[in-house]
């Protein structure tokens, strides 16, 4: 194995414990977590790999396996040295000692690899998906590991495979937000930048949150202190800098600085998705209906 940047175990995640203090997390781009599931007859919320760039993965054995989410160029080596280009989102088969080649991806960050019956992984409350913040469930991979293949097959393989757009590096994305629950911390001048200026994704970003980088920073209409409150995948945080954090599955379930609004669910995948360089413009209701 020759790992990415970060290469995880992603599943559907563990929600329902905030009350343990233990956020969801799961896999960033959830279609992309469905879409390599049905290509290969899995259960829908089985673990997958998800990588952020490239990597090599040999298999052990036959198998079935398809990769989603990111695109860029995917190539099968058989043990002969014999090289072949394999579809995005379109099962195919494996044999032992193949190897499988992710290049850099562009659109996308995120690569999604499925392979028929799902990764057998420790788990942790019922989901094998590595929270990166807390530490939680299977550790990052890292080359030389070997990767166990669990029994979650339970349909047959779907050779259809859905198209997206996904974002590249200097990619204008616009993604749907909804204002709250302190949006009444910040002037009117404040929510007038998040709606109508550019929000650059720079590179300080991860499966916690996208740092995002305005020419206008966040102004506060509203001083001090606020107590810890609670944060959910999508909210758009803004610390005393006045640059906002947008955060992803890997989120702190609590927070002290306000928090101005979140993205709609239908954003969650494709925000996942934003690789470093993209821009981002924040649409409101009011954004649609041409009202500032």
């Amino acid at each position: 194995m020759r790992a990415s940047l970060q290469l995880l175990v992603q599943d559907a995640g563990r929600p329902g414990h905030a009350a343990l203090g233990v956020s969801a997390s799961g896999a960033a781009d959830r279609t992309a977590l469905r879409d390599a599931n049905r290509a290969v007859g899995n259960e829908t919320a089985a673990a997958v790999l998800e990588s952020v760039g490239g990597l090599t993965l040999r298999f052990h054995g036959d198998g079935v396996a398809a990769v989603t989410g990111a695109i860029g160029a995917i190539t099968l080596t058989d043990a002969e040295g014999l090289t072949r280009s394999i579809p995005h989102g379109v099962p195919f088969a494996t044999v032992d000692g193949d190897e499988l080649t992710l290049g850099h991806p562009s659109p996308g960050l995120r690569y999604v690899v499925g392979v028929r019956g799902g990764i057998d992984a420790a788990s942790a409350l019922g989901s094998r998906a590595s929270d990166t913040l807390a530490g939680l469930g299977p550790e990052p991979l890292v080359a030389g590991d070997l990767v166990a293949i669990g029994d979650a097959a339970r349909y047959a393989v779907d050779p259809v495979a859905t198209p997206r757009e996904l974002p590249a590096s200097g990619d204008l994305v616009e993604l749907d937000i909804t204002l709250g629950p302190r949006d009444d911390w910040f002037t009117a001048s404040a929510l007038v930048a998040l709606t109508t200026q550019e929000w650059l994704v720079t590179p300080r970003s991860d499966r916690v949150g996208i740092r995002l980088q305005g020419d206008v920073p966040l102004e506060r209409a509203t001083q001090g202190e606020l107590p810890s409150e609670g944060a959910v995948t999508g909210a758009i945080q803004v610390p005393p800098d006045g640059q906002p954090v947008l955060f992803l599955p890997d989120h702190p379930l609590t927070g002290g600085y306000p928090i101005i609004g979140a993205l709609t669910d239908r954003c969650l995948d494709l925000a996942a998705q934003l690789p470093p360089g993209a821009r981002i413009r924040f649409r409101t209701p009011r954004n649609e209906e041409g009202l500032s």
